[in-house]
């Protein structure tokens, strides 16, 4: 794959073999040639899990201290006076079945959808609309709750969603490129925390085998796991 010289010159500051510390690396990226735009800093982390089996397909949330820096889009569908909590919990979009028709139509002008349990059966005759896009609701990914208005709250201070993918690695961002270095690295360690946290039993060997961090436009840089504990 070719990269361009902003990529290229990121690339040439950075030792490839050497494992660094949180903080180093996101000096590293701060300092690198800013792009047009905000970049988003994401993390990958690499873990010794088989997504296969049910108890190792780890999927939970966290919350970022600092928040993402994305504006999410959050419809909340339910009935009631729980939609009117929903709204002013910071709802873009809420309602019921005249909602789940627009999105039966193909409508996904949002970035997440939260779910009154008794919306669930509706919405599961939407998986095949829904779940290629990861906007099905989920209990685990606290998006389906008799509580709309708490969980839009967290979702828009900043919480994200944890989900391991079919090759044991889990993508997330932690923030964009104009953050503060310690907010990031704050940020960073809560992600790290709740993946340690939930390790699950079955797992041998190596649990957390490779972190990469990196911003939208730049190279990954590797992460001491001992170091960012």
């Amino acid at each position: 794959m070719k990269h361009g010289k902003r990529y290229r010159k990121a690339a040439e500051s950075l030792d490839r073999i050497k494992d660094y510390s949180i903080e180093d690396a996101m000096d590293l990226i701060k300092k690198s040639d800013n792009t047009k735009f905000d970049e988003t800093i994401e993390v990958a982390l690499n873990l010794g899990v088989d997504p296969r089996h049910a108890d190792q397909n780890i999927r939970v949330t966290t919350s970022l201290p600092h928040g993402s820096g994305k504006k999410v889009s959050v419809l909340a569908l339910g009935s009631g006076p729980e939609l009117k909590d929903a709204e002013e919990a910071g709802a873009d979009y809420f309602g019921s079945d005249e909602l789940l028709s627009k999105l039966e139509s193909g409508w996904d002008d949002i970035d997440v959808i939260v779910a009154a349990p008794e919306m669930m059966p509706k919405l599961g005759k939407l998986g095949k609309i829904l779940g290629p896009k990861g906007l099905m609701p989920n209990p685990k990914s606290g998006t389906v709750t008799k509580n709309l208005a708490e969980a839009i709250k967290e979702i828009k201070a900043g919480r994200v969603e944890l989900r391991v993918d079919k090759n044991g690695i889990v993508h997330v961002p932690i923030g964009k490129k104009s953050f503060d270095v310690g907010d990031l690295v704050s940020n960073f360690k809560s992600v790290l925390s709740t993946i340690i946290r939930v390790k699950p039993p079955s797992v041998k060997g190596t649990y957390l085998k490779k972190i990469t961090v990196s911003s939208t436009m730049g190279p990954g840089i590797k992460i001491d796991g001992a170091l960012a504990t």
